[in-house]
């Protein structure tokens, strides 16, 4: 009797490891063309395509590139605009996924177990909290919590905005400027943060801790700081907040009060989401290009898909500063 013909056999012909020759067959990712060519030819000659019907029954393409955010609010509403609007032509379907609210921390990895080689052929990670993961398809991150990483990144210049928002500021006359923060754990939060610092300093103007809040990015934690920041003594004319949201929640605050905005205090928020825009007054924002960023992690996966080298690993994308309605002179320079 003819001994079956092994994927054992294969990867020897081919002068491959087995776990190559199981991409190869499977149209996996992490193997070159050139690789899956002389697989292939093995394979024909050896004459191993029966053994090959169970395999790409479980593990064909699937033509799905999976999004995964940690919940469904406006930035990663943008991004995921951005995404679909790349894939719009490329034959590949998109899947927005979450687990993170019955996952917690580190849902990432948890959530690309479920779903890689079975219903995704890649996954774009937006804001993970972790990128030490693992999975047979190939993975970009947007906005990661810790930075850069040994996966391809895709994030905005937060540094250089935040010094954009308190430049506009500094320029219209302000000299006491509060800060919302956002999540300490977030790397892009932090970048804005230290930009904060970094244009009082060019300014000549002293760093305060009084009118520094933490907001952690979310609207009812940033009102409570708002409330405290302005019933101080003295307050700031002048608030940037890390996101949109916080600042949105730091005008309604100031109304509440009985500030006017701008005349009172102007507010200058990050992001430039869809609500900024419609916002009374419009909200003066940072803009980072949020759709651009889904797009280009897009651009990034599909070349991984196609196994090309990347001619860069980690892109950051520039802001600017949308001047709007929540920002004007302080009181004692207007006319």
């Amino acid at each position: 009797m003819t001994r079956r013909v092994t994927i054992h056999d294969v990867a020897a012909a081919a002068g491959v490891s087995v776990a190559t020759v199981s991409k190869a067959v499977n149209g996996r990712y992490g193997v070159s063309p050139e690789t899956v060519g002389r697989v292939l030819d093995a394979v024909r000659a050896l004459g191993y395509e029966s053994s090959l019907v169970a395999s790409s029954m479980r593990s064909r393409r699937t033509g799905v590139i999976g999004v995964l955010v940690a919940d469904i609010e406006p930035f990663s509403a943008e991004i995921l605009k951005g995404v679909g609007g790349a894939l719009s032509d490329t034959g590949y379907d998109l899947l927005a996924y979450t687990g993170a609210k019955r996952d917690g921390e580190g849902w990432e990895r948890r959530s690309l177990s479920r779903l890689s080689g079975t219903l995704i052929d890649a996954a774009i990670l937006v804001t993970p909290t972790i990128v030490n993961v693992a999975a047979e398809v190939p993975i970009v991150a947007i906005d990661p919590h810790t930075g850069r990483a040994d996966l391809p990144t895709v994030e905005s210049d937060s540094f250089t905005g935040a010094q954009q928002a308190v430049h506009h500021l500094v320029q219209l006359g302000h000299r006491r400027i509060g800060f919302i923060a956002g999540r300490p754990d977030l790397r892009s939060a932090v970048a804005r943060a230290s930009g904060y610092r970094e244009a009082l300093s060019a300014a000549g103007i002293p760093f305060a801790p009084a009118p520094v809040g933490q907001g952690h990015y979310e609207q009812d934690v940033a009102r409570e700081a708002a409330q405290a920041m302005l019933a101080l003594a003295d307050p700031p004319t002048a608030v940037f907040a890390a996101n949109d949201l916080s600042a949105l929640s730091i005008v309604r605050v100031a109304t509440e009060r009985g500030l006017r905005v701008p005349d009172d205090l102007s507010v200058v928020g990050f992001d430039d989401v869809p609500e900024a825009a419609r916002a009374q007054p419009p909200l003066t924002t940072v803009r980072q290009p949020m759709k651009l960023l889904g797009a280009e992690a897009v651009r990034i996966v599909l070349a991984l898909l196609a196994g090309e080298e990347l001619p860069e690993t980690h892109l950051q994308l520039a802001t600017r500063l949308v001047a709007r309605g929540t920002t004007a002179p302080p009181r004692s320079r207007q006319p």
